[in-house]
């Protein structure tokens, strides 16, 4: 390699890896992710997303207006092939303290999901189960999730396209069970350039033997749906981004977000309604017939 291209590749780097903390620092400013005197359980997977966000988290603490902790958490499932030592060499060299947890779901997966089936969903569910009750034992006050911009617009298709429900991902949410709160700092940040960034930085990257070898999920589908749509059409993944975060309530059909009925303020229009719904004309009155 010549010496302009080595330089070109560094320049290249830098871009990219200010740009990722730009980015970063942008979504936890603008959904206030962390505060002053937060402990954040980082959650690793082993994935060139985790990584990357363990980094630009670390990176960002040094600089950050506000003092907070952070500390790496893994899950060990169980899977056939899994190598107990790369994760915790890797953290001991960069000095991250770290906890990994043991929790054999690869069993209970493989005994209750039918040969064939997808196992993502219930595999998903017992480790999001397993780390949300060790953050709320251990009093971490938030925990960081390695989920991004295309994660996010994948997950909107998906829940509209197969449970008929208009709902995404969100940058910050609370737990359903109230305990924990869940951030994702690299909401804003796309897919290409966190792989991009990882393999730059030469994360040793554990492949998922459980759901990643599995080439029949609806998830892969809108993958390639919105890959495809990027290509013809370079901007629309970030347009449809965007628009999660841009909602009109009163444009959409949901009558929980939005008070329809009182739509022309004459004060009738639920005793109309319920007249529809009886199958009656409004305001009609019911015969007594006499015996």
């Amino acid at each position: 390699m010549s010496i302009a291209a080595a330089r070109q590749q560094e320049f290249n780097a830098a871009k990219l890896a200010k740009r990722l903390r730009r980015q970063v620092g942008q979504a936890i400013a603008d959904f206030q992710m962390i505060e002053d005197g937060d402990r954040i359980m980082v959650c690793l997977s082993g994935g060139k997303d985790s990584y990357t966000l363990l980094q630009l988290l670390r990176q960002l603490q040094a600089k950050a207006p506000v003092a907070f902790e952070l500390h790496a958490v893994h899950l060990d499932q169980k899977q056939p092939g899994y190598d107990a030592q790369t994760l915790p060499r890797y953290l001991e060299s960069i000095g991250m303290p770290y906890t990994v947890l043991e929790q054999d779901t690869y069993s209970v997966v493989k005994r209750v999901v039918p040969e064939g089936r997808t196992m993502c969903s219930l595999c998903s569910r017992l480790r999001r189960g397993n780390l949300y009750d060790h953050a709320a034992t251990q009093g971490y006050t938030k925990i960081a999730l390695g989920h991004h911009r295309d994660d996010i617009v994948e997950t909107l298709f998906l829940n509209l396209f197969y449970q008929a429900k208009l709902k995404a991902m969100p940058p910050k949410l609370r737990s359903d069970d109230g305990r924990n709160v869940v951030i994702r700092p690299l909401a804003y940040c796309r897919e290409d350039d966190i792989a991009d960034y990882a393999q730059r930085q030469n994360f040793p990257i554990m492949p998922c033997n459980l759901c990643g070898s599995q080439e029949n999920l609806q998830r892969k589908a809108i993958k390639a749906m919105l890959t495809d749509w990027e290509h013809r059409f370079p901007g629309r993944v970030e347009n449809v981004f965007r628009a999660i975060g841009d909602v009109s309530p009163s444009q959409l059909a949901d009558r929980n977000l939005f008070d329809f009925a009182s739509l022309g303020g004459r004060g009738t229009a639920r005793t109309v309604a319920s007249d529809w719904l009886r199958g009656e004309p409004a305001g009609a009155e019911t015969e007594t017939v006499a015996g």
